[in-house]
């Protein structure tokens, strides 16, 4: 049974959840991972002494990236024998992510974990090199210089193109629509030249063990996607932002969702990125 103080504690912790939720989702790119990591940091928070805890969300934000950079460690085994493209689970939202999109998580991911926490911490959540030291038990100098490579290495994944979110919307429709009727023509007119396609099943469900690069790869793969839909169908469940870019949410012919984001450059979509790994998407039921 809890007593008033530990009611109290458990109170004040969780208006900072979604918060350290962000941090730990960003890190990991796994929204089951976040929860663990969080959840054990209320665990560690209602064990700890609290008066001897000033700022508690410094605390606590400290404490989900030290859980955050030992989990990675497993993570980076589990992904060298990951099967097919790895993408991070998608989140869906109505609005735009304000900070780090679909492709500059898979730009963090070829970062060291000290270098994504340093750049995480400072370049996307705002904080001072002192706390960001703090945070990852480096010196200030060390986390100035792990965020300044992590940047140099990030820098061409920041979006260079920015979609009018009713465009964005819309052409997500307009790519759905075409996608699954086999209208060719409509989805060729909505493709750059250098387009790729990604989709990740984890080898649980059927999917493309390479990247699709190139216009015509992209085509051919939609061509016998189409195709397959024809017979099968595919249900749309909602369009919006997933990851930060426009796209939507279907429900598959196995009972299944799968989302698509769609990464626009010039009014024209460069990337498509489908999940279809039943684990990545369960949390959107």
């Amino acid at each position: 049974m809890m007593t008033a103080e530990s009611e109290h504690a458990a109170a004040n912790f969780e208006p900072l959840r979604p918060k350290l939720m962000r941090v730990a989702y960003r890190m990991l790119g796994s929204v089951a991972d976040a929860e663990d990591m969080v959840q054990e940091a209320f665990i560690r928070w209602m064990r700890t002494d609290r008066t001897e805890v000033r700022e508690p969300e410094a605390f606590l934000r400290r404490t989900v990236m030290r859980l955050c950079l030992d989990q990675l460690k497993s993570a980076r085994h589990q992904r060298e024998t990951y099967i097919g493209p790895w993408l991070p689970d998608p989140v869906v939202e109505d609005d735009e992510a304000e900070d780090v999109t679909l492709p500059l998580m898979l730009a963090l991911e070829r970062l060291s974990p000290l270098q994504r926490a340093a750049f995480l911490l400072h370049d996307v959540f705002g904080l001072g090199f002192e706390e960001v030291a703090a945070a990852i038990q480096r010196d200030p100098a060390a986390c100035r210089q792990l965020a300044a490579r992590a940047r140099a290495q990030v820098r061409e994944a920041r979006p260079r193109f920015q979609v009018e979110k009713q465009r964005g919307l819309a052409l997500a429709e307009a790519f759905y629509a075409a996608s699954r009727s086999g209208d060719m023509t409509a989805l060729g007119a909505m493709l750059t030249a250098d387009v790729s396609a990604h989709a990740d099943g984890g080898g649980k469900r059927p999917a493309a063990t390479e990247p699709a690069l190139g216009f015509d790869a992209v085509m051919q793969q939609y061509e016998r996607v189409a195709a397959w839909l024809r017979v099968n169908g595919s249900t749309l469940v909602r369009v919006g932002f997933v990851n930060g870019l426009p796209g939507f949410v279907t429900l598959e012919a196995d009972g299944e969702l799968q989302t698509t984001a769609l990464e626009i450059e010039d009014g024209k979509i460069a990337a498509i990125y489908v999940v279809r790994n039943p684990d990545k998407v369960r949390h959107l039921h």
